[in-house]
């Protein structure tokens, strides 16, 4: 127990001082790191002062430096402004001195001037002394040359004037129709070179109408079941469709006749329908006639669409695009109106190209020129001014309006499309073989253009010749001389452009004859 006893004290004894060994061992290492630390510090003290003495040496020593530029370069520009004020001292020296010459010199050159002033005053008053004296001479000659020539100067004069007008107007008739020819021959070529080359551009097959349709069928056994009991189908078709049907004329054939080609289609896919159906009786003559007319109306609306899409056309109105289909089913003098008015479309575009102008309105114009002659209800309205009111209806271009209603000169043209519908339509119109022309209106058109040549002074006879491509005058000698010959020409061919309506151009022959007749005996 008590050697327990004894190493618990010695072991307390023993942390006790090991505790104040380590204390003592702290703060003798503590104090060495205090002085170490004030050694580092009072070291770097030394270096900062030193370091910040050199810096405080550097900067003086730029500051002077500065300053010495700064003051040489105040010193220059003093220097460069004196050297500039001294050159301004003496540009001022030199325009005082320059001054003064003029100044100088203008004294001189007024003096001179005064005196050419005095020298022309002079002269003036010299010449006109000189110019009464040449008027009192002229007098003088003029009253002699009256007396010699028995005439006074206003009788002399208008006779001079008479001599040297119909000179004159020879003169000038020869200088005008030079100029209209060499005209002709520049614009000429021009022109035939476009509207050739846009007709060889276009081929569209000429189109023959008639007013009948033939309906062929395979034998004669047929026509009788047509004809019906007492008549009573053939009747039937006829009250359905409007269409008057020739039963006996032609074998193996049925004619239907009518004007307007809208019921004669009808009336055919209606047959066509019943003879490949085989009933036929009137009541379903009445049900094939109201579907084959619903047909037909869808057929025009689709034909509207095609023709429209085929010529790059957008836009267009649905009643425009009915109308078009209508065509199809029209004809004017015996042309397709459809194709025509295709045709037209087509030229306008190339020849609006050609010209730089916009094709799509022209070939817009093109096509819808003639819409007019289709209408629903007869009316006395002209079908150009008749197809302008239904295009401003429809919201169309006033350019394209214009075309419509001017392509007859019913209206003005107020834009640069409008001529070209004109051509393009009679291009398409006067073409061999497209149009049937009236017999009466092509007879009054040659008395129209023989009336024309009569009604000048001179004209013994007058033909109208090649389908009234070509006027022959002939005149007679005494009363009109060669220069006439010439001048009458010109004149016809103005009268008849413009009282007159005609496809191409007409050609206007003078022929002046004389003769001398001796009989020998």
């Amino acid at each position: 127990m008590d050697n327990i006893i004894y190493l618990i004290v010695a072991s307390i004894a023993g942390l006790i001082i090991g505790f104040i060994i380590a204390k003592m061992l702290e703060r003798s290492k503590a104090s060495a790191i205090i002085r170490d630390a004030k050694k580092t510090s009072e070291n770097i003290l030394r270096e900062s002062k030193s370091e910040g003495e050199t810096i405080k040496k550097d900067k003086i020593l730029q500051a002077k430096e500065k300053f010495i530029e700064l003051k040489a370069e105040h010193e220059k520009v003093i220097l460069s402004r004196d050297k500039k004020i001294a050159e301004a001292e003496k540009r001022t020296r030199d325009k005082e001195s320059q001054v003064s010459n003029e100044l100088s010199k203008n004294k001189k050159l007024n003096t001179e001037i005064e005196e050419k002033i005095k020298n022309y005053n002079h002269r003036n008053e010299f010449l006109e002394k000189k110019q009464s004296e040449l008027n009192k001479l002229h007098k003088n000659q003029v009253q002699q040359l009256e007396v010699i020539s028995g005439l006074s100067a206003e009788d002399a004069k208008e006779q001079l004037v008479e001599s040297l007008k119909e000179q004159a107007k020879t003169d000038a008739m020869s200088l005008i129709q030079g100029t209209i020819e060499e005209a002709k021959l520049t614009a000429q070529q021009e022109a035939k070179k476009i509207v050739i080359n846009t007709i060889q551009r276009i081929g569209t097959e000429e189109a023959i109408e008639n007013c009948v349709s033939v309906f062929n069928i395979e034998s004669d056994d047929v026509k009788g079941r047509i004809i019906g009991r007492e008549g009573r189908n053939i009747r039937a078709i006829e009250a359905a469709t409007g269409v008057e049907i020739i039963v006996d004329d032609t074998p193996e054939a049925i004619i239907l006749s009518c004007f307007d080609s809208v019921r004669r289609e009808v009336a055919r896919l209606s047959l066509h329908k019943l003879v490949t159906d085989g009933r036929i009786h009137p009541a379903r003559i009445e049900e094939i006639v109201k579907k084959t007319r619903k047909q037909i109306d869808e057929e025009i609306i689709e034909v509207g669409k095609r023709t429209v899409i085929d010529l790059g056309i957008h836009g267009l109105h649905p009643e425009l695009i009915k109308t078009i289909g209508r065509m199809k089913y029209r004809s004017s003098y015996g042309q397709n109106l459809l194709q025509h008015s295709r045709e037209v479309a087509k030229l306008c575009g190339v020849m609006a190209a050609e010209l730089g102008l916009s094709t799509k309105l022209a070939k817009r114009a093109g096509l819808l020129h003639d819409i007019g002659k289709v209408p629903d209800t007869e009316t006395e309205v002209p079908h150009a001014i008749l197809g302008m009111q239904w295009a401003e209806k429809y919201g169309e271009k006033p350019e394209v309006c214009n075309a419509i209603g001017a392509h007859h000169d019913e209206v003005d043209m107020t834009s640069l499309i409008s001529p070209i519908i004109q051509v393009c339509d009679a291009i398409s119109g006067a073409r061999p073989g497209a149009r049937r022309q009236v017999l009466d209106s092509y007879i009054q058109r040659l008395k129209d253009l023989e009336e024309i040549a009569f009604a000048f002074d001179g004209v013994k006879k007058a033909y109208a010749i090649q389908a009234g491509r070509e006027l022959r005058v002939i005149v007679e000698s005494e009363k009109v001389n060669d220069e006439r010959a010439s001048s009458l020409s010109f004149e016809i061919s103005q009268k008849i452009q413009t009282d007159m309506t005609y496809p191409g151009q007409v050609k206007i022959t003078v022929i002046r004859e004389t003769r001398a007749v001796n009989i020998a005996k």
